[in-house]
């Protein structure tokens, strides 16, 4: 396919009609995906980043005005065409209010559609100004500097508000950069501890020895060098929490020195034999499998039981692909107002937002800001992201999440989406052998004869 394609979200439910449209659309250069009701367009708009969506306003269930809805939430660029009938038009001038671009009215020529869906890319390219998005990430997609919509994140943040509230110890596991110091804060700042310290300590930057002193405090003495008394991390977040972050780097030493803490809230500090009680609460993380750990005897069973009182798992960027065009406007925006001269209004062109959504972020979400701190860089004197700019693993990721289907909480009929599919392959193998149908056939692993009667079938269904 070519990439210059715009991509267009097809929504009608009359299965004839809209596998016509489909491929008029697609004989004009559109790369289309079709929906045959408003549940799948939302599901596929969770999944890709569409230049435009072309939607019956009148729909059974999920309507073409919450279509329109679920993708300006999403995607402030995209452009949204609202099909009506006659009796409706003045229900189709309201969608306009609510950030359509355009209607067209029921029943139309192939011409008179393809002169809206050029007008409105037109008008697209001419608006570079993003406000909607930054507008967006407000306090019902984040919490507390956490940023995500997805389902995933959304039940993330309900826990969240839930445990911050409780003195219970966290164990927040999750890929490296997914932002666990992150949530970390956030259960702190929105805890009673709040007013108190938040003190982190990464237990895999230290030996143990300097882990030792530094967690615990150490006292005059102790050890060649320690020529004061120095108060621990543990004593500086009395009151508040203290964040071990890589706590499965731990020395068993350590960690049966950790687990007194737990279990009696008092510490000795190194070179000292005096108790001192201790008030903190304890949130750790780690990016290692402690529980195959425990079973291969390099961490304690009995700490692992006390840090994992409350487990919270951060899922991975690529778990989560709806919430990257959130992030990386998010990153964009501050970057962008941190750089010198501060800039503004800046946006992510449509094909930016594909790549980005289908590369895979291993390194989650600190790769992804080190990805938009590059573009932006590297986009001096313009004010829209291009592919150009983006690293070359994401310029590579391609724009193939739409292929990936997820079946809807509410279902989907099949027969019909099945049927799409094939409709669908079938004029991408046609387009890319120029029509030969004996080259699309091997393409597709069919006969010809094969081939042909799908065809034919296809014909009698318009």
């Amino acid at each position: 396919m070519a990439e210059n394609k715009a991509h267009l979200l097809l929504v009608e439910d009359e299965t004839a009609l809209r596998a016509a449209m489909a491929d008029q659309l697609a004989e004009a250069g559109f790369h289309v995906v079709q929906a045959h009701s408003g549940e799948e367009a939302v599901l596929a708009l969770a999944q890709f980043a569409f230049d435009l969506v072309l939607t019956d306003l009148r729909l059974p269930g999920v309507g073409g005005d919450d279509v329109l809805a679920a993708a300006l939430e999403r995607y402030p660029d995209i452009i949204v065409i609202v099909m009506t009938g006659y009796g409706t038009v003045r229900d189709a001038v309201a969608t306009i209010k609510r950030g359509a671009t355009d209607f067209i009215t029921k029943p139309f020529q192939s011409d008179e559609l393809l002169h809206v869906l050029h007008g409105a890319l037109e008008q697209r390219r001419l608006r570079t100004e993003n406000a909607y998005l930054r507008s967006q990430l407000q306090d019902r997609y984040k919490f507390d500097g956490l940023i995500g919509q997805s389902r995933v994140m959304r039940e993330m943040f309900e826990l969240l508000g839930t445990v911050a509230a409780t003195p219970s110890t966290i164990l927040i596991g999750g890929e490296t950069g997914t932002g666990k110091e992150l949530v970390a804060r956030a259960i702190h700042h929105n805890s009673p501890r709040r007013h108190q310290r938040f003190v982190a300590i990464n237990c895999g930057a230290l030996p143990e020895t300097l882990l030792e002193a530094e967690l615990f405090g150490h006292v005059r003495g102790a050890f060649t060098g320690a020529v004061g008394q120095r108060m621990g991390r543990l004593e500086q977040a009395h009151r508040g929490t203290l964040f071990l972050d890589e706590v499965g780097t731990m020395s068993q030493a350590l960690q049966t020195r950790l687990l007194r803490v737990l279990q009696e809230r008092e510490f000795e500090r190194v070179g000292e034999s005096k108790p001192t009680r201790i008030d903190v609460r304890i949130i750790a993380a780690t990016n290692s499998d402690l529980a195959k750990m425990v079973r291969e005897g390099t961490f304690r069973e009995d700490l692992f039981y006390r840090l994992n009182v409350i487990p919270v798992r951060l899922p991975a960027l690529r778990e989560r692909r709806e919430d990257v065009p959130l992030l990386a406007q998010h990153f964009l925006d501050r970057l962008s107002l941190e750089s010198d001269p501060p800039r503004s209004g800046l946006s992510f062109s449509q094909e930016a937002l594909r790549r980005l959504m289908a590369h895979d972020w291993p390194g989650n979400v600190r790769q992804l800001e080190n990805a938009v701190e590059r573009a932006l860089t590297l986009s001096a004197g313009r004010s829209q992201i291009d592919v150009a700019a983006l690293p070359l693993d994401v310029q590579a990721a391609g724009a193939a999440v739409a292929s990936s289907p997820v079946l809807p909480d509410t279902g989907l009929d099949l027969e019909s989406y099945i049927d799409g599919l094939e409709r669908e392959l079938i004029s991408q193998s046609l387009e890319r052998t120029g029509g030969n149908r004996r080259q699309a056939a091997t393409l597709l692993g069919l006969k010809r004869t094969t081939l042909v009667e799908k065809l034919k079938r296809m014909e009698r269904a318009r």
